[in-house]
């Protein structure tokens, strides 16, 4: 079974004594009812590792031993959600499960066609509840790494982001149920980066589409299904494990 991974950062040297509290040491203390002389592992969110050993217990705090430091790297190659914006009840969850799925970084997209809008005070709410909730989904699926959540953007960032990818030697991927090429077709093994464009729950618009094309991106047809706006970057990233090499890494021990 994967080690328990809680987040802290920075994390302390070996032999120092790491002091879990607030949120995490309470969740830990109090409601996984952690104590003295179990093991868990400290992550700082970016790829730094601690194994330790737990010397004290409090209600809302644990004080641990550490005994191992490490670093993991992001698997290769790197992927990036271009998410539309969902509507509310959906919007979290797309998070999460792209967090589960294995997402490096998730870019929000207020492309042509998404219901929500975020303006105003709504872009820092919403960009706060999207870090909030790729970190508790790395937490649940014990990922060392939180991907990294940007600012919004608009189309025109999006496109100016597909043609910095090119640039790079990656590979752009737009899921649109009218594609005619698969997922598999793509050179994706090779690829320096992937990055997925993931539509609104009304679709890609057609001009949305031929920016895409025109700036490198490649429209591809997931599946034979539909799937929603929230889901489909998980199934893709599923589909990318098997493609690429990324689930070639061992889990955290």
């Amino acid at each position: 079974m994967a080690a328990t991974v809680f987040f802290l950062d920075p994390l302390p040297e070996v032999g120092h004594t790491a002091v879990l509290d607030g949120s995490e040491g309470r969740h830990a203390a109090t409601v996984r009812r952690i104590g003295v002389g179990e093991r868990i592992v400290l992550a700082d969110g970016r790829g730094g590792l601690a194994d330790t050993e737990v010397t004290a217990a409090a209600k809302d705090r644990l004080e641990l031993s550490v005994h191992v430091r490490r670093q993991i790297s992001l698997p290769s190659p790197i992927v990036t959600v271009v998410q539309a914006l969902p509507k509310a009840d959906r919007s979290e969850l797309a998070v999460e499960l792209a967090t589960e799925a294995g997402a490096d970084a998730i870019v929000p997209w207020q492309s042509s066609r998404c219901v929500a809008r975020w303006d105003g005070p709504k872009v820092a709410k919403g960009v706060a509840r999207w870090r909030g909730a790729a970190l508790a989904a790395a937490k649940q699926s014990r990922r060392a790494i939180v991907p990294d959540v940007s600012e919004p953007l608009r189309t025109a960032g999006v496109l100016a982001l597909v043609r910095e990818v090119i640039g790079r030697g990656g590979v752009v991927a737009v899921l649109h149920e009218s594609a005619a090429l698969g997922l598999a077709e793509l050179s994706l093994r090779s690829a320096a980066e992937i990055v997925l464009v993931v539509g609104p729950e009304g679709g890609v618009s057609d001009e949305e589409i031929d920016s895409l094309t025109e700036a490198g991106a490649v429209s591809v047809l997931l599946g034979p299904h539909v799937l929603r706006t929230s889901t489909a970057a998980a199934v893709a990233l599923g589909a990318l494990g098997v493609l690429t090499d990324r689930w070639g890494a061992a889990p955290l021990a």
